[in-house]
């Protein structure tokens, strides 16, 4: 075992079955019964294992084989009941959600349904007939919600993934509270078909995991199109596939953090200054509009969406309903429908005001939420304290916003503290990129649609052309070099650029250049804008690809220099 914070973590087993075996072990030695409302049977899970060896054994690539997933129980999964945390509202699901279905198509295994806030409605994961799901490293304090059971089933080592969703925070504070990642990615790149509605047009699937490789592992499968959700998107033709070298972060203004309990307000100035370490610039920015849209979610006409989706469920009193979501349901009846539209047009407004207010920014750091309280204030206190909890995370969904919660700065007394970078929508790789800085990681690539470029030259790393591929978002995968059918040639341009040739098998020799991921639209911008003599054209490399590379045509190269010996254009110009 190793540990994040003073939680205990599952190392990695050498199968499946292993890690089944070991997860099963841990479960019982946390004795947490309160994490799942339907716990699979652990023969049924090692069947399931068993199956993913077989297939591995027969040459299937499974790049998840053997992973543990826990799903929060207002998400199906195929065979097992779905109660949202309410008893009388069960039925057994007749297939899995499709977010989920894909993580097992990878070769996932479920290891069962965990507690939540009732209908995902709240951020404490106290509100369950099934029990409050207790903090893992401090069974006096709450675990956060809604989706805590997932949250605390990761941070205790038994799963390596939690599902959850998120509509106002539920996939990102139990992640702050317990020292794991928490992915929100944008609105319906992972499609909710299979989810039970809170307010279907702010719902996200979301994922929770001990690190950021993790969550994007399963992130990255869980994204795509899907028919039978009206509401999927997929990833646009200028989606940016990495954060700028030099990013700007904007920080709200300390007048904005007055509801930090004073612990947190001084683990996020911690958090702040070792961001700035990593040569982040941080710009301060009023970010008051922003938390006021937050106020609608509950305090507006949208809430009427909880009404549509379980009111008249919870209108015929089933003995497990929990009261406080009860009311807050009921009252979502009441909103006009004037006063939806009202509030509809302030939050375009909001949210035009956010581009404004984010202008120049890659990304909005914020603490994730306002403090960790015990189980006893909130049952003291469970309106207040949980729409506190919501400060900085309620208006993300509702402004087409995505968020990368990780581990901040820890506080004074040790616990853990939770930032989040939130983004425009289809930002999402920035975000995580952001994330990895702050944590000392490499960056995990979520997002790997797009072309492979290659070049040779003045957009290569530290060349006076290389900020055209920052601008279109372009992602470095690697250093390569050419088979020896190409030959070099230092062109009499400006800037200074080399000419890349295609002469034939043994008539050159090997160039280095790099290769990036870019956006179609990105690929496409640099094709209508290409300066002659260039030319964008297939590049053999010598690892036996083919991508798409700059070249040149051949008269540009009459009487120039060449430089293939060299071996590279940065080599040519040390020279």
């Amino acid at each position: 075992m190793n540990a994040v914070g003073n939680v205990a973590v599952l190392d990695g087993a050498a199968t499946p079955t292993d890690r089944v075996a070991r997860a099963f072990r841990r479960i019982a030695e946390v004795d947490r019964p309160e994490v799942w409302i339907t716990l699979r049977s652990e023969a049924d899970v090692l069947a399931d294992a068993r199956a993913v060896e077989d297939r591995v054994a027969a040459g299937e690539t499974l790049p998840l084989a053997g992973l543990l997933v826990a799903v929060k129980d207002n998400v199906d999964v195929v065979g097992l009941p779905t109660t949202a945390a309410c008893p009388e509202f069960g039925y057994t699901a007749a297939e899995t959600a499709s977010g989920v279905a894909r993580l097992v198509e990878q070769g996932a295994l479920i290891l069962g349904k965990t507690n939540l806030d009732q209908f995902a409605t709240g951020l404490v994961g106290t509100r369950s007939p099934y029990g409050a799901v207790r903090c893992a490293w401090d069974p006096s304090r709450i675990s956060g919600g809604s989706s805590s059971g997932s949250a605390v089933a990761v941070a205790f080592g038994i799963a390596d993934i939690g599902i959850g969703t998120d509509t106002a925070g539920s996939g990102r504070v139990p992640a702050a509270l317990h020292g794991i990642v928490g992915l929100k990615l944008s609105l319906g790149v992972v499609p909710t078909h299979g989810v039970v509605p809170a307010c279907v047009d702010y719902d996200c699937l979301t994922v929770f995991a001990a690190d950021l490789d993790g969550a994007v592992a399963a992130a990255r499968v869980m994204t795509g199109p899907e028919p039978r959700d009206p509401r999927s998107r997929i990833w646009p033709p200028d989606v940016r596939m990495a954060a700028q070298a030099a990013p700007v972060v904007a920080v709200p203004r300390i007048e904005d953090l007055a509801d930090l309990c004073p612990e947190y307000l001084a683990a996020f100035s911690d958090t702040v200054a070792a961001l700035e370490a990593t040569g982040v610039v941080t710009r301060s920015v009023d970010v008051s509009g922003l938390l006021a849209a937050a106020r609608l979610l509950y305090d507006g006409a949208v809430v009427a969406e909880r009404y549509a989706a379980v009111g008249k469920f919870l209108e015929t009193s089933p003995a497990g309903a929990d009261p406080t979501v009860a009311a807050i349901v009921a009252g979502a009846k009441a909103p006009a429908a004037h006063e939806l539209v009202a509030d509809l047009d302030a939050l375009t407004r909001a949210k035009a005001g956010a581009a404004a207010v984010l202008a120049g920014c890659d990304a909005l750091l914020l603490p994730t939420t306002t403090e960790h309280p015990t189980i006893d204030a909130v049952a003291a206190d469970p309106v207040g304290i949980n729409r506190r909890m919501g400060t900085y995370t309620n208006f993300c969904n509702l402004l087409d916003m995505a968020a990368v919660a990780v581990p901040g700065s820890v506080t004074a007394q040790g616990d853990p503290f939770g930032v989040m970078f939130v983004v425009p929508a289809f930002a999402d790789q920035v975000a995580v990129d952001l994330a990895a800085r702050l944590r000392g990681v490499d960056a995990p690539a979520l997002v790997d649609d797009g072309a492979e470029l290659a070049v040779f030259g003045a957009h290569l790393r530290g060349q006076p052309l290389h900020f055209q591929l920052e601008e279109i978002g372009a992602r470095f995968t690697g250093t390569v070099t050419t088979t020896d059918a190409y030959r070099l040639y230092a062109l009499d341009t400006v800037p200074p650029k080399p000419g890349l040739v295609r002469r034939g098998p043994g008539l050159g020799g090997p160039v280095v250049g790099e290769v990036f991921r870019v956006p179609p639209a990105g690929l496409g911008r640099f094709l209508a804008a290409l300066p002659a003599p260039m030319a964008l054209t297939s590049v053999e490399l010598s690892d036996g690809r083919s991508v798409v590379g700059f070249g040149c045509t051949h008269d540009a190269v009459d009487g120039a220099t060449d430089i293939t010996d060299h071996g590279g254009w940065v080599a040519y110009l040390r020279s």
